[in-house]
Formats: C-alpha cells, sequence, structure tokens
C-alpha cells in the first residue's frame, strides 16, 4: 500500500497529495528503512541509464574511441539539450563515425525552455540529437563498433547488446533475467521492471562499486560514476535535482519517467529508491531532502541546495503565496 509523501496545502486545506513508495537498503540488500511497500514492482525508466551504460564501458569505448570523461557521462544522461550538451554529444557522434539518422529516438526540441525558445527564433528544426536520451542511443552503437555487433536493430530486445545489458541488470540488481519485467521505453529501447529494493541495491553497488563481484563491472561502475561526479551538469541540467546531487562526490544519483528517483550514499554504504505513484517528478527535491535529514545526512549544503529548488511555495498567477508543498512521510525502520 502506498503512502502519502507529500501534500499540497492552498491555505489551511489540502488540495492535492502524492503518494508512492520509498526504500532504503544496506550493503546486502537488507530493507533498512521504508515507507510504502519496499516490494513496489517500478520501471527503471532512466533512473536505470548508469546500469545499461555499463556493457559499453566494460568494452573500453573511452579508449578505443577517445571518449573524454565528460563525453562517458552522457552514456548516463537525461539531458536538456543545452548548448555544452549538444557540442558534446556531436564530439561523441563524430569519433564513432555515426549520424543522426543512426539513432533510433525521434527527433525532437530540447527539452531545456530557453534553448528550445532559442532555436523556434532562429528557425530551426528538430534533432535525434536534442532528444533526453540521445546519450544512451550513442552508448549503445558504440558498444556495437567496440564488439562488431551490427548497428541494425540495436533497440531489439534479442540483439546482442540488450542481451549484455540485461545481464548487467540482472547482476546489479540481484534479479534473475526472467524475473526482470520488460517493456519498451520512450525512447524505443528495452526498459526494465522490478521491485524497489532491487533497485535501490543497484544504486548502491554504483555508489560503492567494490560490492560488486565481477571485476571488469566493478572498473566500470567506478568509471561511469566518477565521470556523472565530475560533470553534473551533463546528466540533466543547469539546476536540476541531479544536478544538484551529484556536485556532491558522496553521492550517485538518477532519476526517471513517472516519478522513479534512485540514489546512492558510498560513505554511509546506503541505497534509495522511490516511487511517486502519479508519476510526478516535482516532488522530488522535497522527498529526497527529507530522506536526507531523516537520516542525519552529514553534507548540509546538499540539503540546502535541494530545498532551492524544491517549490515549497505554491505561487498563484499574481506571484502571490498561496500555498505550500509539505514532505509528510517517516522512513520506519524493517
Amino acid at each position: 500500500m502506498s503512502e502519502i509523501l507529500v501534500r499540497e496545502m492552498r491555505g489551511n486545506v489540502v488540495e492535492n497529495v502524492h503518494r508512492g513508495h520509498i526504500v532504503v537498503v544496506d550493503e546486502k540488500g537488507q530493507v533498512l528503512r521504508a515507507t510504502g511497500d519496499p516490494a513496489h514492482i517500478t520501471y527503471l525508466r532512466s533512473s536505470g541509464k548508469p546500469i545499461q551504460a555499463l556493457p559499453a564501458v566494460m568494452s573500453g569505448i573511452a579508449r578505443k574511441f577517445g571518449l573524454t570523461d565528460r563525453e562517458l557521462s552522457l552514456l548516463a544522461a537525461s539531458h536538456r539539450g543545452e548548448s555544452f550538451h549538444i557540442e558534446a554529444l556531436d564530439s561523441m557522434k563524430q569519433k564513432l563515425g555515426l549520424t543522426d539518422e543512426h539513432l533510433l529516438c525521434s527527433p525532437t526540441y530540447p527539452l531545456n525552455p530557453a534553448t528550445r525558445d532559442e532555436l523556434l527564433k532562429k528557425g530551426q528544426t528538430t534533432r535525434r540529437m536534442y532528444h533526453n536520451c540521445s546519450g544512451k542511443h550513442l552508448g549503445m552503437m558504440a558498444l556495437c563498433k567496440s564488439k562488431g555487433y551490427p548497428l541494425e536493430g540495436y533497440y531489439e530486445p534479442e540483439h546482442p547488446v540488450q542481451q549484455e545489458i540485461l545481464h548487467v541488470m540482472s547482476v546489479m540488481t540481484g534479479c534473475k533475467p526472467e524475473e526482470i519485467g520488460r517493456g519498451v521505453d520512450g525512447c524505443g529501447v528495452p526498459v526494465f521492471a522490478m521491485p524497489l529494493r532491487n533497485l535501490a541495491h543497484a544504486f548502491l553497488k554504483l555508489g560503492c562499486p567494490e560490492l560488486i563481484e565481477d571485476i571488469e563491472m566493478r572498473k566500470a561502475a567506478d568509471q561511469i560514476t566518477r565521470a556523472m561526479n565530475a560533470y553534473p551538469e551533463m546528466i540533466s541540467g543547469t539546476d536540476a535535482i541531479c544536478t544538484q546531487l551529484l556536485m556532491d562526490a558522496n553521492i550517485v544519483a538518477k532519476g526517471g519517467a513517472q516519478g522513479v528517483y534512485c540514489f546512492g550514499l558510498r560513505q554511509e554504504r546506503l541505497g534509495f529508491a522511490l516511487k511517486i505513484m502519479d508519476g510526478s517528478s516535482d516532488e522530488w527535491p522535497l522527498i529526497i531532502a527529507s530522506i536526507l535529514e531523516q537520516i542525519g545526512y552529514q553534507n548540509q549544503a546538499t540539503i540546502d541546495r535541494l530545498y532551492q529548488i524544491a517549490n515549497q511555495e505554491i505561487v498563484n498567477d499574481n506571484k502571490r503565496i498561496v500555498g505550500r508543498n509539505e514532505a509528510c512521510f517517516t522512513l520506519a525502520s524493517r
């Protein structure tokens, strides 16, 4: 049963509530604290990108194609199409010998409103590279080139690229391949579903790669997550939650569509996963700030950054404060 995570107050009346599930696991994958159901099954959506990137990183694409860490981080990104994102993506594309047309993801405008408006003002058209998943797709095709797999159908479930990703997903989450639910993501590649506790355990392993038994997978996890922390702005965009969290070198974090967010804490050796059942993402900063406060997280600067983007105050069209958003959950010990 889901629990109320955030309530929206207009005046003194509760106007909306956002229900969901949160789970915290230790290095053995055991549930330490939770609200709602730790076994709730959810699609990873884009929160799975750092895991989906591992086979490509394991194959040595950075060395083989001369990719920088800044470029490598985009394999795990849901970028907003800002100029620095597109510059790095176009550089990757050239190094890999690819064109926009090789990508399955549909042509679109960037998610960053200012960038989109500037392109529209200039009369520029959509591009596949503007799609927020284009870095993930380049990573999959880089794996094809690295291993000699055909580029054609790299997004199909039976393609060797997707089979490698499924194997890594199984190892990282502790779910057997046949236990992992599968569907088609918004960008067209396979997407995986599993209990939140397994997803939280995977993010603990991303934060603490020494927990990964496979040496090459361990090295790849360390490489991609260090790149994410070194270039946090590449993972989402200016002032976005992933950027704010990844500025903290102790945190590995990634969100996905439909309200799923995951992160791991290196020093504390804890993994976290949450799902907002109405699919909203606006509440992530407020929820995660509350989680960090409830566990006594020591880096107050990280919590403060989250509150700065959390939209705690509800403002009407006249810029008048008319209500507030409140985190209202307690992470109970299990």
